[in-house]
Parts: structure tokens; sequence; C-alpha cells
């Protein structure tokens, strides 16, 4: 292990860094400070939840997809600490995609996921139908995993003084660290009012927690200067085919100000396209800058996960490790084409802050969202099957109404689901289509099983955003929806539908097979 002799350098007028909105609605005007409607110092980009669209007018819906999970952990925080949760925190889709599902394994690598399609009831609204969306990357075995290149880039600013902050991060990268291979590198840099080189490419794990072991918080955060140093020692090791990727921990409060947004931006692209690619850790509450924390990560085609203690430390940085760090798929978009003979009307259920514009979908220079290996998307549409009474009253004109050509359509297929991907060292995408059968819009049944654990979680987000769509659907219903899963981490959720429908005053207990007497739930298990 090459230590350096502690090189630092002072915060100069450079590269600072702020909380950020990222690169994903052109004309936003760049990182924007957005603090929770709960009165609270965290700082989060909320969006306007996902509204409705009329098939005879807008029937092509386009996003990227998202990965990343941060919102889940935060929320559950939040839930198990007895805090209000903030609208502005919740994103559904990183909640419905913190957990996995029985989509089928991938049997041929010459498409690096599967796709699969259901139709359902939706159990909030009668007159509608789901269409859940799954795509499923291939695994890979730790041993088959190319060799990493990482640079931990660390917070140790008078901020991270907290027993959920550094302590929690010398413990997470110390996990991160005894799951790395001989053949791995690891950097260190810690930074706060002024930036140190505290490893140097190590390939020794127990050094490198030792050196984690004795960091202390204290100063201000350097963020712009850390990160360019960290830049420059993930390209001095460098492995060609193998990951290079910097792993930032952080409370996210860049407190020292913005200097050059435009010219840290143009370093995290121009990375990028170099092939070095950073993910987010967030830690800690009070200051947290999620906003920020989520909005580097998808401008470093990285993912963003919240840490809120060593079960989900293990669980990132050890069980997921390779998804975490090995891309298979790089700029995935999903397109879905609706049928105006058969869907009058149709909502995306979250991917508020992924949405694209329909040209988009086939240009390749638009940046996206990076798929690792054994990672899980889902999305869900709910729809209104043309003919029936949909969300908007009817309308008084006729030509203000769906007209013939629409009806003449081809009445066989609802939707068309089309996905483009690049593959890691591929610049031009691939493209795969999957009709949706109109038929499946008639034959849907209530959804069960895994479907009804997905649809749960999603109507979980709606609620927890105030979404008015969900009428009188309750946190009991959603518990009930979700079942009595044998899954630690589902046996989870359903306790925090408990949590919240006691911070929300809904009294309908029973129906979720919650007691009075259990506050966590149906007598699971929780950590301390």
């Amino acid at each position: 292990m090459r230590f350096r002799a502690i090189m630092s350098i002072p915060l100069i007028s450079g590269l600072m860094l702020s909380a950020c909105g990222g690169e994903r609605s052109p004309g936003d005007g760049g990182y924007e400070n957005v603090t929770a409607s709960n009165g609270g110092t965290e700082r989060y980009d909320g969006k306007t939840v996902s509204p409705i669209h009329r098939v005879v007018s807008e029937p092509v819906s386009t996003f990227a997809v998202d990965v990343d999970t941060g919102s889940y952990t935060n929320v559950r925080r939040m839930l198990m600490g007895g805090q209000p949760v903030p609208e502005e925190a919740v994103r559904t889709e990183e909640m419905i995609n913190y957990f996995r599902y029985d989509y089928p394994l991938v049997t041929d690598r010459t498409a690096p996921f599967s796709v699969t399609t259901d139709v359902t009831t939706t159990p909030w609204d009668r007159r509608t139908r789901l269409l859940r969306i799954g795509l499923r990357g291939y695994d890979v075995a730790r041993s088959e995993r190319p060799a990493a290149n990482l640079v931990f880039m660390v917070d140790v600013s008078g901020s991270m003084d907290a027993p959920d902050k550094l302590p929690l991060v010398k413990q997470a990268l110390s996990i991160l660290a005894d799951g790395l291979r001989a053949e791995d590198s690891i950097s260190i840099i810690t930074y706060s009012g002024s930036v140190a080189t505290l490893v140097d490419g190590s390939h020794d794990a127990a050094a490198v927690k030792a050196a984690l072991s004795g960091l202390e918080a204290g100063g201000g955060t350097a963020g712009g200067p850390a990160l360019s140093m960290a830049y420059d020692l993930a390209r001095a090791h460098r492995i060609p085919g193998g990951i290079n990727r910097i792993v930032m921990a952080t409370d996210g409060d860049f407190n020292l100000g913005l200097s050059d947004q435009a010219g840290l931006e143009a370093m995290v692209r121009q990375n990028r396209e170099d092939g070095i690619t950073l993910t987010t850790l967030g830690f800690g509450q009070g200051n947290y800058n999620d906003a920020m924390m989520e909005a580097v990560a998808d401008l470093g085609n990285g993912n963003h996960a919240y840490i809120d203690n060593l079960m989900e430390a293990r669980k990132v940085l050890d069980e997921e490790l390779s998804s975490t760090l090995f891309t298979i798929a790089k700029d995935v978009k999903v397109q879905v084409e609706f049928n105006p003979a058969v869907v009058g009307e149709y909502r995306l259920i979250g991917y508020e802050n992924r949405a694209l514009r329909e040209e988009e979908f086939g240009d390749d220079k638009v940046d996206a969202g990076e798929i690792g290996a054994g990672h899980q998307v889902t999305a869900i549409y709910e729809i209104v099957p043309a003919g029936q009474l949909g969300w908007p009253p009817a309308r008084k004109y006729a030509a203000n109404t769906a007209t013939a050509s629409a009806t003449a359509a081809n009445p066989v297929e609802a939707a068309t689901v089309r996905l483009r991907y690049k593959l890691p060292e591929e610049t031009e995408s691939r493209l795969l289509e999957a009709p949706v059968a109109a038929s499946r819009l008639g034959a849907a049944t209530a959804p069960e099983g895994d479907a009804a654990f997905a649809i749960a979680v999603a109507a979980f987000g709606q609620k927890l955003r105030r979404d008015s769509r969900l009428a009188d659907f309750g946190y009991a219903d959603i518990a009930r929806l979700a079942g009595h899963p044998a899954n630690y981490w589902r046996q989870e959720f359903v306790a925090m539908t408990n949590l919240a429908a006691r911070s929300d005053g809904e009294t309908e207990r029973g129906r979720a097979g919650l007691s009075a007497s259990d506050p966590k739930g149906a007598g699971y298990a929780f950590r301390p």
C-alpha cells in the first residue's frame, strides 16, 4: 500500500459544489437548493406528481431508467425516527426499485436484460388498469467482475461529526474494502477545509481499513477541489477494461459555496465520457443534501444510495456490490406508445425527474440511466381503457374528443414498449420492442404475489406524496395489498406502512393485520 505524506491543498478559488438538480431537464437553470416543506434544513429537488395524458393528443411516454434507491432508505430513516416525511423527499420509482421481483433471468447475454410486462386491475380505482414493465440485468458473480479502481472520496468536515455520519461511513467503506479482490485498487481522499490524499492505489484491504479507522471530523467542506483530485487519482490508477469509479461519501453539505458551477459540470461530464463514473453514498440527517447527491450521481453515470444503518451498508456494498459497481448497459431509455383505440388516458407513476421528450428517445447524444449487473428496473403505468370515464371531466365539443382516426387504429395491441440502450463500450444504441396485447386489459385480474407487492410500494410512494388519485386508499389497504412476506426487507416495508399511518393519523389498523400492541407491525423483528 502506498500512503502519501498526507498531501493537502487549501481551499482555493476554483470548483466548489453546491446543491444540484442534475442534467435531466433542459433549461432547468442548474442546481438549486430546495428546503423540505416540513420546515427542515434538508434539501430536496422535488418535482410535481406526473400528470395525466390523453392518448389522442399525447400517445407517447418517454423516460430514462433509474436504479437509485436513496429515496426509499431516506424515507425509512424518517419514519423509523418518528419524523414527518416531506413530499419532496419521495421519488416513487426509487421506492419501487429498492426491491427485487421475480423477473426472468437473462439466458442470452447478447441482450443485457430481460423485459417483462403484465397487466392487472387497479386496487384503488376499478375503472383503470396497471401496466407493469420490468427489466432484469444479467447477473455477474463476484469472481467474474472486472478489476476495480476505486477512489473513496470521504467528507470529514465538521458537519460529519455525528454517529450516523462519519462513524457509519468508516464502517460502510470498510465493508466495501473487504469485498474487493487482490487485483482491485483503492485510493482514499479526505476533504474538509482542505483536501488530503490519504491512500494512493492500495491493494491491501486491511491497511485501507486501518486508514479509515483513523478519520476524524472537523472544518469546512472543500468539495470541488476534492472531486478534481479524486478524478486525477482515478486516472493515475486507471484499469483498462475495468471499473474506474469514484465513491463519494458525504452528507452533501458543501458549505463553502459555488464559484464555477459550469466548470464542475464540465469536469464530471468529461470524466464520465472518459470512463470514470461516480457513485454517491448519502449519510446523516438534519442538513442532508439529497438534491445534490442524486443529481451529481446521475451526471456522473453512477448511482445514488442513502446509508441509514450498517445493514443497508452491507446490502449495497457487499450483497449488491456487482450491481453497484459493474455497468452492463448505459443510456437506457424506455418509451411506451399507447394505442388510442384501446387506451384513452394514462399516467406514469414516478420518474418525474427522468422524463424525456419523445424525440430524445432516438438521440444517442442524450444521456440517460445506467443498469448494473443484476439490477432491476420497474415502471408502472395506470391506464384508462378507451370508452371508460377518465380522470378529467368529459369535453363538451366533439372536435375535442377522440376522433374517428383514433377508433380506426389497430385494436389488437394496447401499447408497444420500446427500449434503447448502449453496451458499455459502444456509442450507438440498440433497440428492443415488446407489444402489449389489447386482450390483456379485458382479461386483467386483481394483482397477486410479486405484482401485488410492487403495486403496494407504488401506492405507498403516491400516498406519501399526497397523490389525490389514490382517493381513500389508505396505508392499511397498502399493507393488506403487500401481504405477509417472508423476506426481511419486505416485512420491514409492511411495518413502515403502519408507521406512516400513525404519523398521518389513520386509525384503520385492523384491516392491515397490525395491532396497537405491536407498533412495528405483525411481530416483525427489526434492528435496534
